[in-house]
């Protein structure tokens, strides 16, 4: 699997030994020590997926990570060393896809890297003629990954934009949030089952805001989420 990887970490011998692992397996990379230029990099040049540390001294990852979000859907993965679960999810909560505390393996960030470009690009898979999916107000293309309520076009990352269409075409059905990891995250997905609950919570916050306070996607306790039949 190739794809190019751009790498963001102050610490220069971290990236320097990421990016040459990443290219022995296959990969194309681009390093940069100053977080703050990410965002005008990737609105230049393209990257399957940004490698993103969480704590550098000018800017944040996770401030990074809100400017990317605001105009890009390409798949983050954190470098923290944080270790605490309110913070990891705190990074999903942004925007990001994944997460590798450090120290890390390279193989398992290899791993984790593969993982989710493995997810989006199953995602951008579509078949001949994809039906349009109507709900009520909402409206999905899937040949062209967009969304809309009314008129009002939603940005989703691809998690939030898969987790939508697998309870949508299924309205009432209730899932648990490891077959939600299992079908959108895949069964290889090595983070918090809860972090399910993460992407549930953007996504319905982005939903509210285009519809007004309308509970799309529902919490059944104890079970799991499902989307309301009477959308």
């Amino acid at each position: 699997m190739e794809g190019k990887i751009l790498i963001v970490d102050d610490e220069i011998q971290l990236l320097d030994s990421v990016s040459r692992f990443l290219r022995q397996e296959g990969f194309k990379t681009e390093t940069m020590s100053d977080g703050r230029k990410a965002p005008l990099i990737l609105k230049e040049s393209s990257a399957d997926l940004v490698l993103l540390d969480w704590m550098m001294p000018e800017k944040s990852g996770l401030e990074i990570c809100r400017d990317i979000r605001s105009f890009s859907d390409v798949p983050i993965i954190f470098l923290t060393a944080k270790s605490e679960e309110t913070d990891k999810l705190l990074g999903l909560e942004l925007g990001g896809d994944d997460y590798i505390t450090k120290p890390f393996s390279m193989r398992e960030l290899s791993t984790r890297i593969r993982v989710v470009l493995r997810r989006v690009r199953k995602q951008e898979t579509i078949p001949d003629k994809p039906e349009i999916i109507q709900r009520g107000s909402i409206t999905i293309d899937p040949s062209r990954h967009q969304v809309w309520i009314a008129t009002q076009e939603l940005v989703l990352t691809p998690t939030e934009y898969q987790l939508l269409i697998v309870l949508v075409r299924t309205p009432g059905r209730v899932y648990s949030r490891l077959q939600l990891v299992e079908m959108v995250l895949g069964e290889e997905y090595l983070g918090y089952e809860r972090s399910i609950d993460t992407h549930i919570h953007n996504l319905r916050k982005k939903m509210e805001q285009a519809a007004g306070k309308k509970e799309w996607i529902q919490t059944v306790f104890g079970v799991g989420y499902k989307f309301g039949e009477e959308h």
